[in-house]
């Protein structure tokens, strides 16, 4: 015989951390639209008319805006796992433990070091 604890739907909404869990989890719904979406793209261009639509769509308001919410989604998740790494992975020199917030704030350099590479080859086709 085994223990069988009896869980309802609503388990999760007992603790703030499962909440956290539950909304980080949830953030693949948005992400996995705009992986859709790009997916058409892709296979949009094939054929003008049909990229032409696939602009269209990408232009309405409400894809501009489940595209607004994954950026949040995915910078929710990246927040949240900078925050965790630490945590699972600590970095050990010999005897001395580097601070988690070191680490956090290399993850979030990393970033925006990252973003600012892509504004720049956006801006000015890589050139100087």
């Amino acid at each position: 015989m085994s223990y069988k604890p009896q869980l309802t739907g609503s388990w999760w909404l007992k603790h703030r951390f499962f909440k956290a869990y539950m909304l980080r989890e949830a953030t693949v719904i948005p992400l996995a639209f705009l992986l859709c979406s790009l997916v058409a793209g892709a296979f949009s261009l094939q054929d003008p008319e049909r990229f032409q639509h696939w602009q269209a769509f990408m232009s309405n308001p409400l894809v501009i805006l489940v595209h607004t919410l994954a950026l949040t989604a995915s910078l929710y998740h990246a927040a949240t796992f900078f925050v965790l790494f630490p945590r699972v992975m600590p970095i050990r020199v010999g005897n001395y433990q580097l601070p988690a917030r070191y680490l956090v704030l290399a993850q979030w350099g990393a970033v925006w070091l990252i973003v600012a590479l892509f504004i720049w080859l956006f801006a000015f086709g890589g050139q100087s």
